[in-house]
Protein backbone atom coordinates (compact mmCIF):
# COMPACT_ATOMS: atom_id res chain seq x y z
CA UNK A 1 0.00 0.00 0.00
CA UNK A 2 1.53 3.68 -0.59
CA UNK A 3 1.08 6.38 0.70
CA UNK A 4 -1.27 8.20 -1.73
CA UNK A 5 -3.73 4.79 -1.10
CA UNK A 6 -3.71 5.75 2.55
CA UNK A 7 -7.66 6.95 3.29
CA UNK A 8 -5.96 10.37 5.37
CA UNK A 9 -3.70 11.44 2.13
CA UNK A 10 -2.15 13.72 2.03
CA UNK A 11 -2.14 14.35 5.61
CA UNK A 12 1.68 13.29 6.75
CA UNK A 13 2.40 12.90 10.61
CA UNK A 14 6.03 13.56 12.47
CA UNK A 15 7.20 13.85 15.38
CA UNK A 16 10.44 16.86 15.29
CA UNK A 17 11.35 16.84 18.76
CA UNK A 18 15.06 14.89 17.91
CA UNK A 19 15.67 17.60 14.81
CA UNK A 20 15.94 20.16 17.28
CA UNK A 21 19.51 20.93 17.65
CA UNK A 22 19.71 19.86 13.70
CA UNK A 23 17.38 23.15 12.85
CA UNK A 24 19.33 24.80 15.27
CA UNK A 25 22.77 24.19 13.34
CA UNK A 26 20.93 24.50 10.37
CA UNK A 27 20.02 27.89 10.72
CA UNK A 28 23.25 29.50 12.31
CA UNK A 29 25.09 27.70 10.00
CA UNK A 30 23.12 29.41 7.00
CA UNK A 31 23.34 33.03 8.70
CA UNK A 32 26.95 32.55 9.00
CA UNK A 33 27.21 31.28 5.36
CA UNK A 34 25.66 34.05 3.97
CA UNK A 35 27.50 36.43 6.19
CA UNK A 36 31.06 34.84 4.37
CA UNK A 37 30.04 34.92 1.04
CA UNK A 38 28.45 38.56 1.40
CA UNK A 39 31.51 39.79 3.13
CA UNK A 40 33.77 38.32 0.12
CA UNK A 41 35.03 40.44 -2.95
CA UNK A 42 32.12 40.91 -5.45
CA UNK A 43 34.11 38.75 -7.80
CA UNK A 44 34.85 35.40 -5.25
CA UNK A 45 31.06 36.24 -4.22
CA UNK A 46 29.42 35.81 -7.64
CA UNK A 47 32.12 32.70 -8.46
CA UNK A 48 31.09 30.98 -5.01
CA UNK A 49 27.87 31.45 -6.83
CA UNK A 50 28.28 30.37 -9.74
CA UNK A 51 30.27 27.06 -8.42
CA UNK A 52 27.03 25.98 -6.21
CA UNK A 53 24.58 26.73 -9.12
CA UNK A 54 26.89 24.33 -11.29
CA UNK A 55 27.31 22.00 -8.61
CA UNK A 56 23.26 21.57 -8.35
CA UNK A 57 23.23 21.47 -12.25
CA UNK A 58 25.76 18.91 -12.53
CA UNK A 59 24.65 16.71 -9.46
CA UNK A 60 20.92 16.23 -9.80
CA UNK A 61 21.63 15.16 -13.67
CA UNK A 62 23.84 12.12 -11.76
CA UNK A 63 21.22 11.54 -9.88
CA UNK A 64 19.23 10.20 -12.51
CA UNK A 65 21.86 8.99 -14.55
CA UNK A 66 22.17 11.31 -16.85
CA UNK A 67 25.83 13.33 -17.46
CA UNK A 68 25.98 16.86 -18.62
CA UNK A 69 29.19 18.62 -19.58
CA UNK A 70 30.62 21.03 -16.95
CA UNK A 71 31.40 23.76 -19.42
CA UNK A 72 28.50 23.88 -21.28
CA UNK A 73 26.73 24.30 -17.93
CA UNK A 74 29.25 26.51 -16.46
CA UNK A 75 29.00 28.91 -19.79
CA UNK A 76 25.09 28.70 -19.90
CA UNK A 77 25.15 29.81 -16.22
CA UNK A 78 27.82 32.73 -16.86
CA UNK A 79 26.03 33.70 -19.73
CA UNK A 80 22.56 33.60 -17.87
CA UNK A 81 23.94 35.95 -14.84
CA UNK A 82 25.25 38.53 -17.62
CA UNK A 83 29.04 37.54 -16.92
CA UNK A 84 31.86 36.85 -19.45
CA UNK A 85 32.07 33.74 -20.91
CA UNK A 86 34.94 32.10 -23.67
CA UNK A 87 32.54 29.49 -24.32
CA UNK A 88 29.27 29.72 -25.86
CA UNK A 89 27.24 26.87 -25.00
CA UNK A 90 25.77 24.78 -27.67
CA UNK A 91 24.25 21.54 -25.56
CA UNK A 92 20.48 22.81 -25.27
CA UNK A 93 19.87 20.67 -22.15
CA UNK A 94 22.63 22.29 -20.64
CA UNK A 95 21.37 25.50 -21.12
CA UNK A 96 17.77 24.58 -20.26
CA UNK A 97 18.72 23.17 -17.15
CA UNK A 98 21.02 25.99 -16.65
CA UNK A 99 17.96 28.42 -17.06
CA UNK A 100 15.82 26.51 -14.82
CA UNK A 101 17.84 26.73 -11.75
CA UNK A 102 18.65 30.23 -12.21
CA UNK A 103 14.91 31.02 -12.61
CA UNK A 104 14.17 29.03 -9.21
CA UNK A 105 16.87 31.21 -7.25
CA UNK A 106 15.41 34.20 -8.76
CA UNK A 107 11.43 33.57 -8.14
CA UNK A 108 12.09 31.87 -4.70
CA UNK A 109 10.09 34.71 -3.00
CA UNK A 110 7.04 33.81 -5.30
CA UNK A 111 4.08 31.58 -4.79
CA UNK A 112 4.48 28.02 -6.41
CA UNK A 113 2.13 27.66 -9.12
CA UNK A 114 0.97 25.59 -11.47
CA UNK A 115 2.40 27.82 -14.57
CA UNK A 116 6.09 28.29 -12.59
CA UNK A 117 6.19 23.81 -12.05
CA UNK A 118 5.51 23.08 -15.98
CA UNK A 119 7.82 26.22 -17.34
CA UNK A 120 10.95 24.20 -15.07
CA UNK A 121 9.35 21.39 -16.80
CA UNK A 122 9.72 22.99 -20.04
CA UNK A 123 12.99 24.41 -19.62
CA UNK A 124 14.43 21.07 -18.44
CA UNK A 125 12.72 18.94 -20.77
CA UNK A 126 12.14 20.92 -23.77
CA UNK A 127 14.27 19.25 -26.07
CA UNK A 128 13.45 15.67 -25.31
CA UNK A 129 11.26 14.84 -28.65
CA UNK A 130 9.90 11.61 -26.65
CA UNK A 131 8.43 13.75 -23.67
CA UNK A 132 5.53 16.30 -23.26
CA UNK A 133 7.70 19.07 -21.67
CA UNK A 134 5.58 21.00 -19.85
CA UNK A 135 2.41 19.18 -19.26
CA UNK A 136 1.31 16.58 -16.78
CA UNK A 137 1.62 12.89 -17.87
CA UNK A 138 -1.82 11.74 -19.35
CA UNK A 139 -0.74 8.13 -20.21
CA UNK A 140 -3.08 5.35 -18.92
CA UNK A 141 -0.64 2.88 -17.90
CA UNK A 142 0.94 3.27 -14.45
CA UNK A 143 3.32 5.39 -13.90
CA UNK A 144 5.95 3.31 -11.93
CA UNK A 145 9.48 3.62 -10.54
CA UNK A 146 11.16 0.23 -11.26
CA UNK A 147 14.28 -1.37 -11.52
CA UNK A 148 16.04 -4.56 -13.02
CA UNK A 149 15.11 -6.16 -16.35
CA UNK A 150 12.16 -5.62 -17.94
CA UNK A 151 11.52 -9.50 -18.21
CA UNK A 152 11.66 -9.58 -14.18
CA UNK A 153 11.37 -6.18 -12.73
CA UNK A 154 11.35 -4.45 -9.54
CA UNK A 155 8.59 -1.99 -8.72
CA UNK A 156 9.36 0.54 -6.16
CA UNK A 157 6.90 2.48 -6.16
CA UNK A 158 3.83 3.54 -8.25
CA UNK A 159 1.99 6.44 -8.29
CA UNK A 160 -1.58 8.14 -8.35
CA UNK A 161 -3.20 7.21 -11.99
CA UNK A 162 -2.84 9.81 -14.28
CA UNK A 163 -6.21 11.17 -13.86
CA UNK A 164 -5.80 12.34 -10.99
CA UNK A 165 -2.65 14.20 -11.54
CA UNK A 166 -4.33 17.89 -12.25
CA UNK A 167 -6.23 17.52 -8.92
CA UNK A 168 -3.52 15.84 -6.65
CA UNK A 169 -0.99 18.81 -8.55
CA UNK A 170 -3.92 21.51 -7.40
CA UNK A 171 -3.97 20.15 -3.91
CA UNK A 172 0.01 20.01 -3.72
CA UNK A 173 0.01 23.61 -4.82
CA UNK A 174 -2.86 24.70 -2.16
CA UNK A 175 -0.62 23.23 0.94
CA UNK A 176 2.34 24.58 -0.68
CA UNK A 177 1.02 28.31 -0.41
CA UNK A 178 -0.77 27.66 2.95
CA UNK A 179 1.14 25.67 4.72
CA UNK A 180 2.89 27.75 7.90
CA UNK A 181 5.47 24.70 8.86
CA UNK A 182 7.74 27.53 10.68
CA UNK A 183 11.02 25.25 9.85
CA UNK A 184 12.39 25.70 6.11
CA UNK A 185 13.49 21.71 6.45
CA UNK A 186 10.65 20.19 7.51
CA UNK A 187 8.83 21.97 5.01
CA UNK A 188 11.33 21.22 2.56
CA UNK A 189 11.30 17.86 3.20
CA UNK A 190 7.58 17.33 3.27
CA UNK A 191 7.35 19.32 0.07
CA UNK A 192 9.44 16.91 -1.76
CA UNK A 193 8.42 13.67 -1.00
CA UNK A 194 4.99 15.07 -1.05
CA UNK A 195 5.67 15.86 -4.69
CA UNK A 196 7.67 12.69 -5.68
CA UNK A 197 4.63 11.14 -4.78
CA UNK A 198 2.15 12.51 -6.93
CA UNK A 199 4.99 12.04 -9.73
CA UNK A 200 3.14 14.36 -12.35
CA UNK A 201 5.75 14.37 -14.69
CA UNK A 202 6.16 11.48 -17.63
CA UNK A 203 10.32 12.42 -16.76
CA UNK A 204 11.77 14.97 -15.03
CA UNK A 205 10.23 14.46 -11.37
CA UNK A 206 13.08 14.02 -9.50
CA UNK A 207 14.89 17.49 -10.51
CA UNK A 208 11.81 19.36 -10.38
CA UNK A 209 11.02 18.02 -7.39
CA UNK A 210 14.55 18.64 -5.48
CA UNK A 211 14.22 22.08 -6.87
CA UNK A 212 10.97 22.39 -5.17
CA UNK A 213 12.93 21.74 -2.51
CA UNK A 214 15.31 24.36 -3.16
CA UNK A 215 13.04 27.11 -3.33
CA UNK A 216 11.33 26.05 0.12
CA UNK A 217 14.39 26.32 2.13
CA UNK A 218 14.85 29.87 -0.02
CA UNK A 219 11.76 31.32 0.95
CA UNK A 220 12.82 30.05 4.08
CA UNK A 221 15.92 31.84 4.86
CA UNK A 222 14.44 34.54 2.59
CA UNK A 223 17.51 34.28 0.61
CA UNK A 224 18.84 31.76 -2.14
CA UNK A 225 19.98 28.93 -0.69
CA UNK A 226 24.44 28.80 -0.32
CA UNK A 227 24.64 25.03 -0.97
CA UNK A 228 23.82 22.21 -3.35
CA UNK A 229 21.32 20.06 -2.28
CA UNK A 230 21.79 17.72 -5.43
CA UNK A 231 26.14 17.21 -4.34
CA UNK A 232 25.13 15.53 -1.50
CA UNK A 233 22.32 13.88 -2.60
CA UNK A 234 24.36 12.47 -5.46
CA UNK A 235 27.18 11.33 -2.93
CA UNK A 236 24.22 9.39 -0.97
CA UNK A 237 22.17 8.15 -3.77
CA UNK A 238 21.66 4.53 -2.53
CA UNK A 239 20.50 5.89 0.92
CA UNK A 240 18.42 8.42 -0.52
CA UNK A 241 16.20 6.17 -3.03
CA UNK A 242 15.73 3.95 0.00
CA UNK A 243 14.56 6.69 2.17
CA UNK A 244 12.30 8.16 -0.04
CA UNK A 245 10.48 4.31 -0.73
CA UNK A 246 9.97 3.75 2.46
CA UNK A 247 8.60 7.59 3.14
CA UNK A 248 5.95 6.20 0.25
CA UNK A 249 4.75 3.52 2.11
CA UNK A 250 2.83 5.09 4.86
CA UNK A 251 1.92 9.08 6.39
CA UNK A 252 3.88 8.76 9.52
CA UNK A 253 7.35 10.52 8.09
CA UNK A 254 9.66 10.86 10.78
CA UNK A 255 12.42 9.26 9.51
CA UNK A 256 12.28 10.88 6.30
CA UNK A 257 12.44 14.10 7.67
CA UNK A 258 15.45 13.19 9.75
CA UNK A 259 16.87 11.86 6.78
CA UNK A 260 16.04 14.78 5.09
CA UNK A 261 17.64 17.14 7.63
CA UNK A 262 20.78 15.18 7.58
CA UNK A 263 21.47 15.53 4.23
CA UNK A 264 20.70 19.97 4.40
CA UNK A 265 23.40 19.82 7.28
CA UNK A 266 26.05 17.62 5.12
CA UNK A 267 25.39 20.08 2.05
CA UNK A 268 25.64 23.33 4.51
CA UNK A 269 29.65 21.79 5.41
CA UNK A 270 29.88 21.19 1.89
CA UNK A 271 28.90 24.77 0.74
CA UNK A 272 31.70 25.79 3.22
CA UNK A 273 34.66 23.68 1.57
CA UNK A 274 33.23 25.00 -1.53
CA UNK A 275 33.92 29.02 -0.20
CA UNK A 276 37.21 28.27 1.03
CA UNK A 277 38.25 26.37 -2.33
CA UNK A 278 37.08 29.11 -3.92
CA UNK A 279 38.91 32.06 -2.14
CA UNK A 280 42.06 30.24 -2.27
CA UNK A 281 41.58 29.83 -6.07
CA UNK A 282 40.97 33.55 -6.57
CA UNK A 283 44.46 34.21 -4.22
CA UNK A 284 46.41 31.65 -6.52
CA UNK A 285 45.22 33.42 -9.24
CA UNK A 286 46.23 36.94 -8.01
CA UNK A 287 49.55 35.40 -7.09
CA UNK A 288 50.58 33.42 -10.19
CA UNK A 289 49.04 34.10 -12.49
CA UNK A 290 51.19 36.49 -14.55
CA UNK A 291 53.96 33.37 -14.23
CA UNK A 292 51.79 31.44 -16.77
CA UNK A 293 51.56 30.77 -20.43
CA UNK A 294 48.79 31.09 -21.98
CA UNK A 295 48.74 26.84 -22.26
CA UNK A 296 49.46 26.87 -18.69
CA UNK A 297 46.82 29.08 -17.79
CA UNK A 298 44.02 27.15 -19.77
CA UNK A 299 44.98 23.73 -17.99
CA UNK A 300 45.01 25.10 -14.37
CA UNK A 301 41.97 26.27 -15.42
CA UNK A 302 40.37 22.91 -16.77
CA UNK A 303 41.45 21.16 -13.20
CA UNK A 304 39.92 24.14 -11.41
CA UNK A 305 36.67 23.66 -13.08
CA UNK A 306 36.26 20.31 -11.43
CA UNK A 307 36.13 22.03 -8.02
CA UNK A 308 36.60 21.29 -4.69
CA UNK A 309 36.69 17.57 -5.90
CA UNK A 310 39.69 18.40 -8.08
CA UNK A 311 41.11 17.09 -11.16
CA UNK A 312 40.49 13.08 -11.53
CA UNK A 313 43.85 11.18 -11.46
CA UNK A 314 45.79 14.41 -11.67
CA UNK A 315 47.02 15.67 -14.85
CA UNK A 316 49.71 14.03 -16.56
CA UNK A 317 51.52 14.30 -19.69
CA UNK A 318 48.77 12.98 -22.19
CA UNK A 319 45.97 15.38 -20.52
CA UNK A 320 47.86 18.24 -21.20
CA UNK A 321 48.40 17.28 -24.98
CA UNK A 322 44.55 17.31 -24.67
CA UNK A 323 43.73 20.23 -23.22
CA UNK A 324 46.32 22.65 -24.73
CA UNK A 325 46.70 20.57 -27.90
CA UNK A 326 50.55 21.08 -28.26
CA UNK A 327 53.46 18.99 -28.63
CA UNK A 328 54.66 15.95 -26.04
CA UNK A 329 58.23 18.21 -25.88
CA UNK A 330 56.42 21.19 -24.66
CA UNK A 331 53.69 20.02 -22.17
CA UNK A 332 56.80 17.79 -20.80
CA UNK A 333 58.50 21.26 -20.08
CA UNK A 334 55.50 23.52 -19.33
CA UNK A 335 54.45 20.64 -16.10
CA UNK A 336 58.21 21.03 -15.33
CA UNK A 337 57.89 24.99 -15.49
CA UNK A 338 54.99 24.53 -13.24
CA UNK A 339 56.52 22.53 -10.58
CA UNK A 340 59.65 24.83 -10.25
CA UNK A 341 57.45 27.57 -9.53
CA UNK A 342 56.10 25.88 -6.53
CA UNK A 343 52.26 25.96 -7.45
CA UNK A 344 52.40 21.95 -8.83
CA UNK A 345 53.51 19.00 -7.06
CA UNK A 346 54.39 16.03 -8.74
CA UNK A 347 53.76 12.28 -7.63
CA UNK A 348 54.75 8.74 -9.04
CA UNK A 349 56.97 8.17 -11.52
CA UNK A 350 57.63 7.18 -15.32
CA UNK A 351 54.40 6.53 -17.25
CA UNK A 352 52.40 7.01 -13.89
CA UNK A 353 53.88 10.16 -12.83
CA UNK A 354 50.80 12.88 -12.13
CA UNK A 355 50.68 16.75 -11.30
CA UNK A 356 48.21 18.36 -8.81
CA UNK A 357 47.72 22.30 -7.60
CA UNK A 358 49.41 23.60 -4.84
CA UNK A 359 46.72 25.46 -3.31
Amino acid sequence: MYNWQHKNWPVFKFETKSLNNDLMKFMLKAGELKGIISALPQDVSSETVIQIIVSEAIKTSEIEGEIINRMEVMSSIRKNLGLHTTHEPKDKNAIGLSQMLIDVRTSYKEKLTESKILEWHKLLMGNNKRINAGKWRTHKEPMQVISGSASNPTIHFEAPPSKNVPNEMKRFIDWYNKNEISSPIIKAAVAHLYFESIHPFEDGNGRIGRAIAEKTISQGLDNPVMFSISKTIEERKKEYYNALQQAQQRLEITEWIEWFADVIINAQENAEKMVQFTVKKVRFFSENDKNFNERQRKVINRMFEEGVDGFKGGMNVKKYLSISDTSKATATRDLQQLVEMKVFYVFGGGKSTRYEIII
